[in-house]
């Protein structure tokens, strides 16, 4: 499916990231593998911090032109300081999006990973407007302090992340059609990994409910195939979308809300 094209995958070292490198590479595409740790199953390895923006922009500069996609799956858990979360899972992926669209080949796809944490975008439009409105650059712990997220200790720091992404996304769901280059966001729901072990001390009793509602949680190896698909040229009538891989977990809070 993947032939002759080159990826870079973020995240690549352990979790989704890994899994999704490992799939690219058996449908016979070239991953170029980023992450604070190494990475096994890629074909070249980049290290970066994706909080910091001198790392970005490095990166940036080393990395290929004429890449076929972008998966940002890198990402840090609600255990982490809010300001570290704003900056690698929103504000560091938007940097690196941004100055790697010049290097991508014409048709190229970009895939955020979001999350069900992100599912309540619509009731923090204003929030997450206000995050949107900053940089990487910017004072982004004053944010943090602002919003109440330091202060935090319900994970609202990691929801807001992904609820902006998820509306960063569908904002740009047509900004690079003059070159055919997609975005769209795939939102799994809880998924075992390493970090998993991170929301469950987070959410406490709201992770064991949603734990109690699902069969089990998801793998690497249920989200990963799905990131390949909205990669690949199957997926290029899809622009701005949130493809769920949640175990119905999605469906099934939408259920209670509507009584349906």
């Amino acid at each position: 499916m993947h032939e002759g094209r080159t990826y870079i995958v973020t995240g690549a070292a352990s979790g989704i990231g890994a899994q999704t490198a490992k799939v690219l590479k058996a449908q016979g595409a070239r991953v170029i593998g980023v992450d604070r740790n190494e990475a096994a199953d890629v074909d070249q390895f980049f290290k970066a911090d994706l909080s910091d923006p001198a790392s970005i922009d490095g990166l940036i500069a080393a990395l290929p032109d004429g890449v076929n996609g972008l998966a940002n799956i890198a990402g840090v858990p609600p255990t982490a300081p809010a300001a570290v979360v704003m900056r690698v899972n929103l504000y560091g992926l938007q940097r690196l999006t941004y100055g790697l669209i010049p290097k991508l080949a014409d048709g190229a796809s970009i895939v955020n990973l979001g999350s069900l944490a992100g599912f309540g975008w619509p009731n923090s439009v204003a929030q997450s407007k206000a995050a949107l409105a900053l940089t990487l650059e910017d004072d982004v712990d004053g944010f943090c302090d602002a919003q109440g997220l330091n202060d935090d200790d319900t994970g609202r720091n990691y929801f807001l992340s992904k609820e902006a992404l998820i509306i960063w996304t569908m904002q740009n769901r047509w900004t690079w059609r003059d070159r055919a280059i997609t975005m769209n966001c795939v939102s799994p729901g809880p998924v075992d990994t390493p970090i998993l072990s991170d929301f469950v001390q987070t959410l406490g009793e709201r992770a064991e409910e949603d734990m109690k509602v699902m069969d089990r949680p998801g793998t690497p190896q249920d989200v990963a195939p799905v990131v390949s698909f909205a990669l690949s040229e199957h997926a290029k009538w899809f622009r701005g979308a949130n493809l769920t891989v949640d175990g119905g977990m999605s469906s099934h809070i939408l259920s209670n809300i509507h009584q349906f």
